[in-house]
């Protein structure tokens, strides 16, 4: 080999090493984008707190939709956050912050003209009233608010409403009103989703067994509604849990450990079309 080719191999070989060699230049750190949430999400997730009990965030969200919905002159931002805070009110059973919420929802009827939220005002009414243990109050207000709905073709409200206020039935002891309004809010049910098995209507049926006495059947019923509520991740709003709790701890107090555990085991295989089967006739 001759010098020069020597010595252009040599330089060849140095300047690949030194290329390759060179230590990697540090990368910025990849910040993941923040994307703020719209109202209408923020009203979703405002729900999805309240329902697991997070009711401080639950109403930081619903009152920015709120100012967002006044800033705007939007009605139903404006409407629904107040919706969501009428929620938020029942858990504490803040009956004076309802009073305060119900009339906002009124003068947004009167000032739009959309009778909806006269509607919402009085199913938020009647929920806090089951709450507070007035029973025919209560009933007045579930009363206005099927009448609402059934005006103005809320096929949902008006559907829900014979749910709750079968609760109201109940707790007076009219067991054949309470048991043709949980029928009749199945029948709905079926109407808009003839592929769905709504486990909630039990929490429904479940009480009014316990309240008849028939302490194995309401065990039954309950068992399956918490086994369906955690294989669809439902939470119950807090006057519909109110009953199903008190259902609990009443069968657990008149059934023997026995059959108390043997119902428990047997409710495994049990559907919501079947519990219907058996106890809604």
């Amino acid at each position: 080999m001759t010098k020069p080719t020597y010595f252009i191999l040599l330089f060849t070989i140095t300047f690949f090493v030194n290329c390759t060699s060179q230590p990697e230049q540090p990368t910025e750190p990849k910040t993941e984008e923040t994307t703020e949430l719209s109202p209408k999400e923020k009203l979703k997730e405002a729900y999805q707190l309240f329902k697991e009990g997070k009711d401080e965030e639950s109403v930081q969200l619903a009152e920015e939709v709120l100012a967002i919905g006044k800033e705007t002159d939007n009605d139903t931002l404006v409407g629904r956050a107040l919706t969501s805070l009428c929620r938020n009110a029942q858990r504490s059973l803040d009956t004076n912050k309802l009073a305060e919420l119900s009339q906002g929802l009124k003068e947004l009827a009167e000032s739009s003209g959309n009778q909806k939220w006269m509607m919402y005002r009085a199913h938020q009414n009647a929920e806090m009233w089951r709450l507070v243990g007035n029973m025919d109050r209560a009933e007045a207000f579930y009363d206005e608010s099927m009448k609402l709905s059934a005006e103005t073709g809320s096929k949902g409200m008006f559907m829900i409403d014979h749910f709750n206020k079968s609760f109201v039935s109940t707790a007076k002891g009219d067991y054949e009103e309470a048991t043709r309004l949980i029928t009749k809010y199945y029948a709905l049910r079926k109407e808009l989703d003839s592929t769905k098995e709504d486990a909630y209507g039990l929490i429904a049926l479940a009480y009014l067994l316990e309240q008849q006495e028939n302490y194995q059947g309401a065990h039954e019923v309950a068992v399956v509604t918490r086994r369906l509520f955690k294989e669809q991740n439902l939470f119950p709003e807090p006057p519909d849990e109110k009953p199903l709790i008190a259902v609990e701890e009443k069968v657990k107090n008149e059934l023997d450990s026995s059959d108390y555990e043997k119902i428990s085991k047997n409710s495994e295989t049990e559907s919501v079309s079947s519990l219907l089967e058996k106890y809604l006739k």
